[in-house]
């Protein structure tokens, strides 16, 4: 029996108060990090009116200016005038030495691999990782559309293509399925911000950005919109200013876009802000790895892999993996394949992943996970997006 369904997930453009300050909190960890790779920093932000706010903790040897991180992020985002911009804003900082609170300074450049594998978790934790055929990257397919949607607005917005269009912008994209398979778009909505209520009209708008968003994300996607996609734009009318002048933002706040789009499980922690050691960040990113390199292998169509870790041991407690009836072999068995091709203790995964020395490397990394998804990205060479265990897998299984 067929069984069909709508599934919407979300993106939102790097204007939004609340990508704002994961931006602003994982610049914070960018910053540290290339002065110092072995610092432990963990970083929130919050936003409201004329007033960003910071709470930094770090065992460091860093010394990181963290307003004129926020002012630098507030400016790359396109708040330069107006209610709220980088040069007016008040910003309030609370900085405290992290290691009082028991996380000391790790340089894994100098520890072999079988040193790194006795760093222990430091949070008890359960988390997920994904992968499905839905989309090019292995991503369920409404994420997928609406982070290259909210990535295509951003650039509009960056190069003044569209000057009406202030920075703070919402996608959602709603999927037709039918056996958890995608057959169809069935709504786009994109909701935005503007500098101006008199022009352009809303209509020269909606057609601007059906044909500079919408139409070149679906052919990029080859996909093309049906007779009965529904495509709305800007529902509840016009919204002038929009940002933190508005409405405002929280670091963590927005997990389900980090992650699935809320289409597979995911866990209730933050992953920006935090250094490459926290558990909730690199398992996150370990578990995605894994699950992809089981769906590319064909092993399964889709998979789900859980981790669970607690406090004080380095190898996790718990490991599942679940593929919805896809594999190729039972789910048992693939739980056994993977936990024997894939090393998941938390100081291994960021050694392999360097994620120590990235930021320092590139000249900043992890902001530019803070907005589009941290996972499933094509437009940043991601350790955890690379196809490197197939021959392991394919050989095994």
């Amino acid at each position: 029996m067929s069984t069909e369904f709508v599934f919407t997930s979300g993106s939102v453009t790097c204007g939004h108060p609340d990508k704002l300050c994961d931006r602003v909190s994982d610049a914070i960890v960018d910053r540290t990090l290339m002065q110092d790779p072995a610092s432990r920093v963990e970083a929130e932000c919050a936003v409201s009116g004329g007033v960003l706010f910071i709470a930094s903790r770090s065992h460091t040897r860093a010394s990181v200016d963290l307003a004129d991180t926020a002012r630098q992020v507030v400016a790359e985002c396109g708040y330069r005038s107006g209610a709220f911009n980088a040069r007016d804003c008040s910003v309030m900082i609370s900085q405290s030495d992290h290691h009082r609170a028991g996380a000391p300074r790790i340089d894994l450049a100098t520890l072999s691999e079988s040193q790194a594998g006795e760093i222990p978790a430091g949070h008890q934790l359960t988390l997920f990782g994904y992968a499905c055929r839905q989309s090019a990257n292995l991503m369920p397919l409404p994420v997928a559309l609406a982070h290259a949607m909210s990535q295509t607005l951003d650039a509009l917005i960056a190069d003044n293509t569209l000057e009406s269009l202030a920075p703070d912008a919402q996608v959602q994209v709603g999927v037709i399925y039918r056996d958890r398979r995608p057959v169809g778009i069935h709504s786009i909505t994109l909701l935005t911000s503007r500098r101006d209520a008199d022009r352009p009209p809303a209509a020269s708008l909606r057609d601007e950005l059906v044909q500079r968003v919408i139409e070149p994300v679906l052919n990029e996607n080859d996909l093309t919109a049906s007779s009965g996609m529904q495509t709305i734009v800007n529902p509840e009318g016009l919204l002038v200013g929009g940002g933190p002048a508005m409405h405002s933002g929280l670091t963590g706040r927005k997990i389900g876009i980090d992650t699935y789009g809320e289409y597979s499980r995911q866990s209730g922690t933050a992953l920006s802000g935090k250094d490459p050691l926290r558990i909730e960040r690199i398992g996150t990113y370990a578990a995605r790895h894994a699950a992809k390199q089981v769906v590319a292998a064909r092993l399964a169509e889709e998979c789900e892999i859980q981790l669970s870790y607690a406090i004080g041991r380095a190898v996790p407690v718990g490991l599942r993996v679940h593929t919805y009836g896809t594999g190729r072999m039972d789910d048992d068995a693939l739980t056994r394949l993977v936990a024997e091709v894939f090393d998941f203790r938390p100081g291994v995964i960021c050694k392999r992943f360097r994620l120590q020395t990235l930021p320092q490397e590139r000249g900043g990394f992890f902001k530019g996970l803070a907005v589009y998804g941290q996972l499933g990205r094509t437009d940043m060479d991601l350790p955890w997006e690379r196809l490197d265990q197939l021959d392991a897998l394919q050989q095994s299984g």
